[in-house]
């Protein structure tokens, strides 16, 4: 059974990962803006707001943009990073993971110019990325959690790795749970941080075979569907609130993706998906708590990385 997984060797990895990141990420500060930059949080409300108005999906978009970018590398914005070709540079935009999928660069531009016009130089473009995918949670009726801030961003990039790092839509469990203890994060993180999947969309070419949840898709036969260029929501109940319906979906073998409806196939985290599609107060509270984790993965601080000013190229 997958239980087994939930082994002890999977704990000593994430042991192992707590000790290596706590000495970078203790020089990180929630008021690390506060005398540099004190209108940061405002600008910050400001641009989500807009961008949300003009499409609420980009609150999902930009959730996942933070998530990939912290997967590879760590949380340093090295996913904003443009190819290269005259000096042969390669960056994780063209990954397939990322490519055509990712989105929400133009927002974070967008974001960061606000914020150079105010205060330029200082706040780095991984913060930005941090700041903003909070702010649409909480915009969209989700919780906010705690988030150090002083990231520096990254002068590198790794194509390779966002393509073996990062988690596909048709992961079995074992595989996911490979690749978050890989980033020092649980089995019961990964099932809350799949709670992301409340927003969003997907293309249908992604869709489990034999779930309710391909409701929102064309009535094709697999094969076909899987050539289909479709998308439909992640949660067809509330597909622009932040909330715990995705739970409620998956009990009902209505999830969308393959990775999403294995979380239901180990007992004990069945019961954890359960409990989060009852008790709404519980899946906020753990949400929260695993975003601050994740926010911490592989953080640049002091006099390592740079702050961009254009967080499409290194300065």
């Amino acid at each position: 059974m997958a239980s087994s997984i939930m082994s002890n060797h999977c704990f000593f990895i994430v042991a192992f990962f707590l000790l290596s990141v706590t000495a970078a990420y203790g020089q990180l500060s929630e008021n690390f803006y506060a005398g540099t930059c004190p209108a940061l949080d405002g600008i910050i409300q400001r641009e989500v707001s807009r961008a949300l108005s003009a499409e609420k999906r980009m609150g999902a978009s930009l959730l996942r943009l933070f998530f990939h970018d912290c997967f590879v590398q760590g949380c340093d914005a090295s996913i904003l990073l443009d190819d290269v070709p005259e000096t042969l540079f390669i960056g994780e935009k063209t990954a397939s993971p990322n490519v055509n999928s990712v989105r929400g660069y133009d927002v974070i531009d967008n974001i960061k110019a606000a914020v150079e016009a105010n205060c330029s130089g200082v706040v780095s473009c991984a913060d930005v990325i941090a700041l903003a995918t909070r702010q649409a949670v909480v915009q969209l009726g989700g919780p906010t959690w705690t988030l150090l801030l002083g990231r520096r961003d990254s002068t590198t990039a790794s194509k390779a790795q966002a393509e073996s790092d990062l988690p596909g839509p048709r992961f079995n469990l074992t595989g996911l749970i490979g690749a978050f203890g890989k980033k020092g994060l649980t089995p019961n993180e990964l099932v809350a941080l799949s709670g992301a999947h409340t927003i969003g969309k997907a293309r249908c070419a992604f869709a489990d075979d034999g779930q309710e949840g391909r409701a929102g898709c064309p009535p094709l036969p697999l094969p076909l569907l899987q050539l289909s260029s479709d998308m439909t929501a992640l949660d067809l109940q509330t597909p622009e609130a932040f909330d715990n319906k995705y739970y409620e979906n998956l009990v009902k073998k209505k999830g969308l993706l393959h990775s999403d409806n294995v979380l239901v196939t180990d007992s004990t985290l069945n019961s954890l998906v359960k409990k989060y599609g009852t008790k709404p107060g519980i899946f906020a509270s753990d949400f929260a708590a695993a975003m601050e984790r994740l926010s911490k993965i592989g953080v640049l601080t002091g006099g390592n990385g740079q702050i961009r000013f254009d967080c499409k190229k290194v300065n």
